[in-house]
């Protein structure tokens, strides 16, 4: 069997960890190859050892049976090995086109063409299905659509080896099938990939065979046809998994949270939360689920004082908030782990330890006479990254360095640790592996049976049937229907979100 890439025994090394040890992976034309582990086991830093980013200590590369030298970028895509990275590579300001070949420009009478450029990102994105406008603005188009721009990114620059690291992580539903069917678009033109991805139902659902990592050592690889997503979880995290967040029937108390008319304006002056009313108890779970662009961020951000409301009132045990500052938000009692956890939820650059601290920092004893306390600093953090499972080297360890699993334990250690009455928690599996999943559901409801309030916001409908009590349909910015989770199913939460009224499919109306 001749295998287009071969990944024999690499070992790679950061100071005070080996993130590979002696792993191989190999790639048969034509296929779709799934990379599964934990966050944190080691799956990005081998791809990015394949993409040139980095040097192996030991081991060898092949392509096509050769042995090869991946020093840069550069020698992988000569090699037609193309990346679509977790964090988009792209320049917000730049067009889809100017974006795609930048590196790679057209020079014509000292000018660069862009017109035969947009002609051929026409031709490439319509051979492909990857349907996009090459002169929209990347600050303009979705993160589906900035997806697509990666992968043209690649394709442009003859990629026949295409890396997808946690390409489903960012995307709603409907982008995910998109998705899905570009795949085997790209497959029947002979390309072959390899999916770094937790999601277990997408390597059931589209690949071929999975390689399955642990901690850095490799586990084994394995046909799809022949292993059930069970047995890939157990594989994965080293013990038996439990898909199903057991808990208690919950005993609501009183209000907690009371937003009432809310209504909340974009920059363009248009209702993006359009007259909201809902309520969130002491000791419930009340799931949020929409589809993306209904309201959700702007309904966040109102509550913690990010955004200005137009018009209603956000009450916390009685008192309203929209005259407080963000600050004052916070220490009135509530905890906030972000849906985007680099830009809202962490400073990267700090220290790990630090960020543990950034809503505590300026109180005793974390600080004293403006001088921050590092001693306390570092043991409230060891004892919340040992308390929350954050896989790290130390307290001193760049948060940027962390898995992004890692990262939102370190962040929601830090919000619970406080001890709020409400704990927003805004896509709080956002690309985790199933281990992490498990683990976070399980603080959501420790936190619900100690007589908390929680606001879950998600737009997996597993996570929002799974972990809610009650759950709120929200659409066009406003609340449409209230669910009970164990009186309906995915597919008529769907016909909600998209905006159906149908009595026939079980719910209260909010009224």
């Amino acid at each position: 069997m001749e295998y287009v890439i071969e990944m024999l025994n690499i070992r790679k090394e950061f100071p005070g960890i080996v993130a590979n040890n002696n792993i191989n992976l190999q790639l048969k034309k034509g296929e779709i190859h799934a990379l599964l582990g934990e966050n944190g086991a080691g799956k990005s830093t081998l791809m990015n050892v394949l993409f040139g980013l980095y040097q192996p200590e030991r081991g060898e590369i092949k392509a096509r049976g050769k042995v090869v030298n991946i020093s840069n970028p550069n020698v992988a895509n000569e090699l037609g090995i193309g990346m679509v990275h977790q964090h988009f590579m792209l320049i917000d300001t730049f067009t889809v086109t100017e974006n795609i070949i930048l590196g790679k420009e057209t020079v014509s009478k000292g000018k660069i063409d862009l017109k035969k450029a947009e002609k051929e990102v026409r031709e490439i994105s319509e051979r492909y299905g990857l349907a996009v406008d090459p002169k929209a603005k990347i600050s303009d188009i979705s993160v589906g659509m900035q997806q697509r721009v990666e992968i043209l990114k690649t394709l442009y620059r003859g990629a026949e080896i295409l890396i997808f690291d946690e390409p489903t992580a960012v995307l709603t539903p409907q982008e995910i099938t998109e998705l899905i069917a570009i795949f085997k678009t790209l497959i029947k033109e002979g390309k072959s990939i390899i999916l770094i991805t937790h999601k277990l139902k997408e390597i059931m659902e589209v690949c071929d065979r999975v390689t399955v990592i642990r901690k850095g050592e490799g586990i084994g690889t394995y046909d799809v046809s022949g292993t059930n997503p069970t047995e890939l979880a157990n594989l994965m995290v080293g013990r038996e998994v439990t898909f199903k967040t057991d808990k208690i029937a919950s005993q609501p108390k009183e209000t907690v949270l009371e937003i009432s008319d809310l209504t909340v304006k974009d920059n363009r002056g248009v209702p993006v939360v359009n007259s909201l009313s809902l309520n969130v108890r002491a000791g419930e779970v009340v799931g949020i689920a929409g589809v993306d662009g209904n309201g959700q961020s702007e309904l966040i951000e109102a509550i913690t004082g990010l955004l200005k409301k137009d018009n209603g009132s956000i009450k916390l045990n009685g008192k309203e908030l929209s005259v407080l500052t963000p600050r004052k938000i916070t220490e009135s009692g509530i905890g906030h782990i972000p849906q985007d956890r680099h830009k809202h939820g962490l400073v990267l650059d700090f220290p790990i330890g630090q960020n543990m601290v950034l809503q505590t920092y300026y109180k005793q004893p974390f600080s004293k006479a403006g001088f921050l306390n590092k001693r306390e600093i570092d043991l409230k953090a060891k004892t919340l990254i040992e308390e929350y499972d954050v896989r790290t080297p130390g307290a001193h360890t760049p948060a940027r360095a962390l898995s992004g699993g890692n990262q939102q334990k370190a962040i929601i250690g830090r919000e619970v640790d406080r001890n709020p009455d409400l704990l927003i928690a805004a896509q709080p599996t956002r690309g985790l592996d199933v281990g992490a999943i498990e683990f976070i559901h399980r603080r959501l409801i420790e936190q619900r049976d100690k007589g908390k309030a929680v606001l879950l916001i998600s737009f997996e409908l597993e996570e929002i049937l799974n972990v809610s009590d009650r759950i709120a349909v929200i659409f066009e910015g406003n609340i449409i229907a209230e669910v009970d989770p164990k009186n309906t199913t995915e597919q008529e939460l769907g016909l909600l979100m998209a905006g159906s009224k149908d009595k026939k499919v079980g719910v209260e109306k909010n009224v």
